[in-house]
């Protein structure tokens, strides 16, 4: 199957598809879309290690246990 001919395919099935299921589809071509974006590798950040201070990490360790830990029972 050509080019052409596999894209009028796609088109064609998707034409027979009701609202919610062509909404269903277009979620999937994205998430494929999505899945082939590369991330930065380890090897290249490297260069970043030990760039934030001990103080600050402390710092950072600390607002994150005294506010990301505790659940509000009233909230949503």
């Amino acid at each position: 199957m050509n080019k052409s001919n596999f894209k009028e395919k796609i088109i064609s099935e998707l034409d027979s598809l009701n609202r919610e299921q062509q909404k269903k589809m277009l979620d999937y071509l994205l998430s494929l879309k999505l899945s082939q974006l590369k991330g930065t590798k380890g090897k290249e950040l490297l260069a970043f290690s030990g760039a934030i201070g001990k103080e600050d990490l402390g710092a950072m360790k600390r607002a994150i246990a005294e506010g990301c830990e505790k659940v509000d029972g009233n909230g949503w």
